[in-house]
């Protein structure tokens, strides 16, 4: 995600200077977009007016903020932090209120829309933060989003990020079921799709991902590992705020099966895998 990201910034005309944990993959970004390439986050940091990352999970973006050479020790009073990671509302709070005593500005922005979305400079990019640090990053943002809305104070884009995960876990098993029942009835889940897909079944999961479930293809979005990762933390949320999520916790379930399957790195489409694994 980070990468093409990053690229749509030097096309913007900023500046960029990038790290990652293998360097051999920003010395090849540096290759092909030009800007820099820094051994740790702080020297990354160092100088800068706007800091994005785009990690995995809690304590990777812990890491890259708090640890040893962390960017926020390198960042002064004034600049501001955007973190694309998707993580929980709780060490967004964390890194917050930690950036907030140093002067520094942190806007939680988690996107949507995958690699494809990073590519082409479309992802949705949800956010929470101070109004004024989201209004001096929104332009920045706006080189690789087609849409970028702040939705509350800190934590708000978290949220936020969680109410969409929940969506398309509950989208995808459907869709599988669909495309599985079609298979069974002996009907060509293409031509199925290609009616319904313009009636009030229609979604984003069906028009990009129906040809390659059917097709038995998995590798072209969001690994069921990063999935379940933010199903947890949907889970562990609604476990503190009382929400309930019967469906989530199942279809969490059943991306448990894949991982049994071997379909750790599949994309969350194949859902419909475990269905036809199931025959």
């Amino acid at each position: 995600m980070g990468y093409p990201m990053a690229g749509h910034l030097v096309n913007a005309g900023h500046e960029v200077t990038v790290y990652n944990r293998t360097a051999t993959k920003a010395e090849a970004w540096v290759t092909e977009h030009g800007g820099r390439s820094a051994d740790t986050p702080a020297l990354a940091a160092t100088g800068a007016d706007f800091v994005m990352a785009c990690v995995g999970n809690d304590d990777d973006l812990r890491s890259v903020c708090l640890g040893d050479n962390g960017a926020l020790g390198a960042m002064t009073k004034g600049t501001t932090f955007v973190d694309h990671t998707t993580v929980s509302a709780a060490v967004t709070a964390e890194l917050y209120e930690h950036a907030k005593t140093s002067g520094i500005s942190f806007v939680d922005a988690p996107v949507s829309g995958g690699q494809a979305g990073a590519e082409n400079g479309q992802l949705v990019v949800m956010c929470g933060g101070d109004e004024e640090a989201y209004a001096t990053a929104e332009p920045i943002i706006s080189a690789y989003a087609k849409l970028c809305k702040r939705l509350g104070d800190s934590g708000a884009g978290q949220l936020t990020k969680m109410v969409n995960q929940i969506c398309i876990a509950g989208l995808v098993q459907g869709l599988s079921e669909g495309l599985h029942f079609a298979e069974k009835a002996g009907l060509d889940g293409k031509a199925v799709v290609d009616v319904i897909a313009g009636g009030a079944a229609g979604s984003w999961q069906m028009q990009n991902r129906f040809a390659t479930m059917v097709d038995g293809e998995f590798e072209h979005g969001f690994a069921v590992d990063w999935m379940r990762k933010d199903l947890g933390i949907c889970l562990a949320t609604a476990n503190d705020n009382g929400a309930s999520l019967p469906v989530t916790a199942l279809v969490d379930q059943f991306y448990k099966d894949v991982q049994k399957l071997g379909g750790g790195r599949w994309d969350t489409s194949s859902l419909l895998k475990r269905l036809r694994a199931l025959d």
